[in-house]
């Protein structure tokens, strides 16, 4: 991407009076780009707080009970005290997974010094994609939610949904880690390649999983009558939750694609903290606290017919 940018500001020069005038637009776009080691290490340590944050929203909730000081209560109790009995509902796995990825984030950036620096190759990519997947998995069980209650309203059949989303999930993972060992026994560079496509071809299905039966529900919602109760709270929330995913998938999309033919642009290379860092916030921690703040509403007390165990 870097060498794309410089490689169209030379064709960009005006020559009229034989002065390159947009020199200085590509000298501080390389100086912006260059950091000293103070400022990596302060890069990856905001990444690291930032998710640390990020997970801990996940799984505790701030609540303010009357005429006392807020008290933080773990949100995956509350939930459980609401939906006792039911075993894991898709709302507890969405938090806990959250929690999880955004919490090996954490410790990844906090010791990145040595998760880049690894001298197996495979390791280093097991580690830095092990969270980018179960963000995947995470995300797409919206997917799984909303498809059930669209077929549900559809007076469809669900029974192969749930199954069909852990088959996807299994190959999907049953893939990368053949790809890992052959990063491991193959030509690191080529093997490295094919785990960024494929990691391109997976956000892409994410984000076509979103448009399909986001934009399905949406559309569903909006032909409800106007005074249907929690109508337009309900089209709000899917509609800015379709749009929020299948942006951050896209663009990780593109991305990964882009890195797999251009090293100037990969966003897991120690040496570019400044595109690593407006990366991971764009495609994993903005949508992380959009998403968590928009589905931040407890289930009633009283258990809804649309909250199915996961297992």
């Amino acid at each position: 991407m870097v060498k794309s940018i410089s490689f169209l500001l030379e064709f960009a020069k005006d020559y009229d009076d034989g002065t390159p005038r947009v020199r200085p637009i590509f000298d501080w776009f390389n100086a912006m780009m260059e950091v000293s080691d103070y400022e990596k290490q302060a890069i990856f340590y905001s990444l690291s707080a930032a998710y640390a944050l990020v997970s801990f929203v996940a799984l505790v909730s701030t609540r303010g009970p009357r005429g006392m000081e807020n008290e933080c209560k773990v949100q995956l109790i509350r939930i459980q005290l609401r939906l006792s009995g039911i075993g894991w509902t898709t709302q507890k796995v969405f938090h806990l997974m959250n929690f999880v990825v955004c919490g090996l984030r954490a410790i990844l950036f906090g010791f990145y010094s040595s998760v880049f620096n690894l001298r197996s190759k495979a390791l280093e990519m097991m580690l830095l994609d092990l969270p980018g997947l179960l963000f995947f998995s995470t995300y797409t069980l919206l997917v799984l939610f909303w498809a059930e209650i669209f077929h549900q309203a559809r007076n469809l059949p669900i029974d192969k949904l749930r199954p069909a989303y852990y088959a996807v999930n299994a190959v999907v993972y049953f893939i990368q880690i053949c790809i890992w060992i052959f990063i491991g026994v193959g030509p690191a560079s080529a093997a490295v390649e094919t785990a960024k496509l494929f990691f391109a071809v997976i956000s892409f299905t994410a984000a076509l999983g979103f448009v399909m039966y986001g934009g399905r529900l949406f559309a569903m919602l909006r032909r409800f009558p106007i005074e249907s109760r929690g109508r337009q709270k309900k089209l709000h929330e899917v509609g800015f939750v379709t749009g929020i995913c299948c942006i951050c998938f896209m663009i990780r999309c593109v991305m990964v694609a882009v890195s797999a033919f251009n090293g100037n642009a990969d966003v897991d290379v120690i040496d570019h903290p400044v595109l690593i860092l407006f990366y991971y916030v764009v495609v994993e921690i903005l949508p992380s606290v959009l998403v968590l703040f928009i589905l931040r509403k407890l289930p009633p007390k009283r258990v809804s017919e649309q909250y199915h165990p996961i297992q």
